[in-house]
């Protein structure tokens, strides 16, 4: 029979207080509003809404965050952050 490993743990642990923190982070940053357009958006593009969370995090740590981010500012960000879609035009001969 195998014990976990302490390891294992405090390595379990670390990653849960670094997600606490960036939980609380995003908290005071974002507006209500804001958080729940971020987390909706992570249901369905988990990739962009960590890259969303870090730029916030970065913008937060740096103080440039002024005040808290409302769901349109959010809207820009994630706009910005999105890669251009690109479209195809099929034309028949």
């Amino acid at each position: 029979m195998s014990y976990p490993n302490s390891e294992d743990n405090d390595l379990a642990a670390k990653e849960a207080h670094a997600i606490a923190q960036k939980d609380q982070i995003l908290r005071q940053v974002l507006s209500p509003e804001a958080r729940l357009r971020l987390n909706n958006v992570k249901m369905v593009k988990p990739e962009l809404a960590n890259a969303v969370e870090n730029y916030l995090i970065n913008l937060a740590a740096q103080g440039q965050a002024s005040g808290q981010i409302s769901d349109e500012q959010l809207k820009q960000i994630l706009t910005s952050a999105q890669q251009p879609k690109r479209d195809f035009k099929i034309n028949r001969i």
